[in-house]
């Protein structure tokens, strides 16, 4: 989810935009907007974030903006804690599995309403599902395990699945299964409806545009009310933009991944100083590279784990985030696999010469690398000027880097067209699960040998996999505990070894608030909880 919030991937998936209006732009924008309305009281509150927003239907949203924004005015089945507990919240207790692992049994609560003043129930629920299940740019999330969606009774909900799965549980608390109001979206069943959102959230959306909405208390709201008296959210495409923001206090809060480093480090700075409130969440957002494997140079497996073996994380960290975004040898967050250091190779020269020696290289060719990195995020290109000045001390003779900066649509939209060589990009899984960010870059339909040719591994760009490795992840979604975590370790070992991927760092989440606000609160899923931003009570 990441600079923008989310990753880099195919061209139906991750479609993101990021606005081009500057700070004076926007903040004139939203005054002119809001200069016929009262002024605001003392609670409520500006945020601000990165890019824009282009759609609300939370079977379109993907950005990082679009689903912590659905999270304020929706709500989900399940919840995490920022201590990863399972929450009931639209449900009514935690889902009843049956003995063989193919029925969940879902109690809902009885006293929720949508905005629209329908009310919320199996029905409702069972209409959602369904409709992202036809129309979800992320319906490949649920990876066929949901086979029917059945309404047991008023408010008692079935899912019907196609196979076991440990990490369905998880999967109930993603965003994009937020259920809408059917008699809103009546019309919309089978299209998206972006512009409008009627969920049942403690916030109602009373005003949208791409790059500013207005948030109102919902006052039958079923559980505990917002803590303000309501939310003016507002985007800014520039990262000097958003930081004299927060900086001057024209906004309340921060909430953004897109910020330069340095900028990071002051607003870290201001919070040691009892100037900010700074929280931080799950680190739950990677990056990394993605390598062509289905044509040369990186056809060549010897090329790609010299590739691997070339990447000095420490450096990259410690120059690129002064050590905020720490090294990771994992495509899967820490957090979720009992913090496992992961098996990709750390940095060895020595290794990587050999292995162009063997691939032909060196000793007079050198290996030319086309490598792209989303020129709209700043930390994007720091680590491929990183790596490139690396490489020209280490391995001169042998491989070089040529950069190639491109806005980041332009790269979600050609990513699987195999369009790139060697690319940059991040990914936060929908849901905090490890098959959440394996199946993505792992899974695939079709294929021959080494090759993807269907499957996610292609729409990310790597079109690698292994025989035996799709049907190991099946087999680890239904496995549980130690048994489970010996199996993932054992497909990231496989997918290491193939090295269509590198990771490179590890990214929490963070925020700032000014210093009159309490600290900001993150969920499990590494959200902001809108609701609960206040004042200080003096």
């Amino acid at each position: 989810m990441s600079e923008s919030g989310t990753t880099g991937r195919g061209p139906t998936a991750f479609p993101w935009i990021k606005g081009s209006l500057t700070l004076l732009g926007t903040l004139a924008l939203w005054i002119g907007q809001t200069a016929c309305q009262p002024t605001r009281t003392s609670d409520r509150l500006t945020v601000a974030s990165a890019g824009r927003i282009s759609s609300l239907d939370p079977a379109r949203a993907n950005t990082f903006g679009a689903l912590q924004l659905l999270s304020a005015i929706g709500d989900t089945l399940y919840k995490r804690s920022a201590s990863g507990e399972l929450i009931p919240s639209l449900a009514s207790d935690l889902p009843e599995i049956s003995a063989d692992g193919l029925t969940l049994t879902i109690p809902l609560r009885d006293d929720v309403l949508f905005h629209d003043g329908t009310r919320f129930d199996a029905e409702a629920m069972a209409f959602s599902l369904r409709r992202f299940l036809r129309i979800g740019r992320l319906n490949y999330i649920v990876g066929g395990r949901i086979s029917a969606v059945e309404v047991a009774e008023p408010f008692l909900l079935k899912l019907r699945l196609s196979r076991p799965s440990t990490s369905l549980v998880n999967l109930l608390t993603s965003t994009n299964l937020t259920p809408v109001s059917p008699t809103a979206y009546g019309d919309y069943e089978n299209r998206a409806l972006n512009d409008r959102f009627v969920g049942t959230g403690p916030y109602r959306l009373t005003n949208f545009r791409a790059v500013q909405q207005r948030l109102e208390p919902f006052d039958h709201y079923w559980g505990e009310p917002p803590r303000n008296a309501g939310l003016d959210l507002i985007y800014l495409s520039n990262s000097t933009a958003l930081f004299g923001a927060m900086r001057s206090g024209e906004v309340d809060v921060l909430l953004s991944d897109a910020i330069d480093e340095d900028q990071r480090l002051a607003l870290n700075r201001m919070a040691a100083q009892g100037k900010l409130r700074e929280a931080r969440g799950p680190a739950l957002v990677i990056g990394y590279v993605t390598l062509l494997s289905n044509t040369p140079p990186f056809q060549d497996p010897r090329v790609r784990r010299a590739m691997a073996l070339s990447l000095d994380r420490k450096l990259i960290s410690r120059r690129v985030s002064h050590g905020l975004r720490p090294p990771l040898r994992s495509l899967v967050p820490p957090a979720l696999t009992e913090g496992a250091n992961g098996p990709w190779p750390s940095l060895n020269i020595a290794k990587a010469r050999t292995l162009l020696l063997d691939a032909g290289y060196c000793n007079g060719r050198v290996l030319s690398v086309p490598f792209t990195y989303r020129s709209n995020v700043p930390a994007d290109r720091l680590m491929a000027l990183t790596w490139q000045t690396q490489l020209q001390r280490d391995l001169p003779d042998c491989m070089t880097l040529n950069l190639n900066g491109m806005e980041s649509t332009t790269v979600y939209r050609q990513l699987g067209d195999g369009t790139f060589a060697a690319v940059m990009l991040d990914w936060r899984g929908p849901y905090p699960d490890p098959e959440a960010y394996l199946g993505p870059l792992l899974s695939c339909k079709v294929s021959k040998g080494s090759v993807c040719k269907r499957g996610e591994a292609a729409i990310s760009g790597s079109f690698w996999t292994a025989p035996g490795l799709e049907k190991a992840l099946k087999q680890s979604d239904r496995s549980r505990g130690r048994k489970r975590l010996d199996e993932l370790e054992a497909i990231e070992a496989k997918a290491a070894q193939g090295a269509a991927y590198i990771p490179v760092w590890l990214v929490s989440a963070r925020a700032w608030g000014q210093a009159s606000l309490a600290t900001p609160e993150f969920d499990g899923n590494g959200q902001v909880r809108l609701a609960r931003l206040q004042e200080v009570i003096r």
